[in-house]
């Protein structure tokens, strides 16, 4: 099945090189270019992309913007966002990712990350670049500690103790294989209960996963 790509940047050097590489892959094709976020969202509704690959910055509708009309049209629901962004270390990570973007990447990260990103994200796993660790991530919501949401809170209270033991971890940063090992239960059980958790809580993907557990406050930040 062939991934399809949409690319949105105000930058045309920078989508023609993001076409080069993302059109010699065999399982991925690049089916449309967008300048700013409002084209953006309207191709990703011509053009039935997969995966959007979509710049923070951009004139008018900026690439937040831009995802959450994504996140909120059903429609679209198949479509997963990926965010670029120059520093990784950025206010609007976290931002990013509570638009309903997938994951985030920096615009510096090797040909092979950003591929890679691609295909996790339109495999519906996507969470965060190799060089935004978890911690990054639990820095950022830090800066929110004093203002838990209490609807995710007690949405919680929907999970069963094990679909909450799961979140856990999937707050933690770590895969289904690594899950599976650390409660001793098969990676098909670990993937039930994240999909469990996904539908209960009405997250997107696992990144929101993430998100949901820091600021549900069932995650707590470690201050490094």
């Amino acid at each position: 099945m062939t991934i399809r790509v949409l690319l949105a940047d105000d930058q045309a050097l920078l989508r023609s090189a993001f076409r080069v590489l993302v059109d010699s892959e065999p399982d991925m094709e690049v089916v449309g270019e967008a300048s700013d976020g409002a084209e953006a969202v309207r191709l990703a509704r011509e053009t039935r992309a997969d995966v959007v690959l979509m710049d923070i910055r951009m004139p008018g509708t900026d690439g937040l913007a831009a995802t959450r009309l994504i996140s909120a049209d059903p429609g679209l629901a198949h479509v997963r966002v990926v965010m670029l962004t120059t520093f990784e270390v950025d206010e609007y990570v976290v931002q990013s990712l509570r638009a309903g973007a997938s994951g985030f990447l920096g615009k510096g990260s090797e040909p092979d990350e950003l591929l890679n990103a691609i295909r996790v994200a339109a495999a519906g796993d996507a969470l965060l670049s190799p060089v935004a660790t978890k911690g990054l991530i639990a820095k950022f919501l830090a800066q929110g500690d004093d203002d838990r949401d209490p609807v995710r809170a007690e949405r919680l209270e929907a999970l069963t103790v094990r679909e909450r033991e799961v979140l856990v971890q999937v707050g933690g940063g770590h895969s289904n294989d690594e899950i599976a090992e650390r409660l001793e239960v098969s990676p098909l059980t670990v993937k039930t209960h994240v999909n469990r958790a996904m539908s209960k809580l009405g997250a997107r993907d696992r990144a929101q996963l993430v998100v949901i557990a820091y600021e549900s406050g069932l995650v707590r930040p470690r201050v490094e």
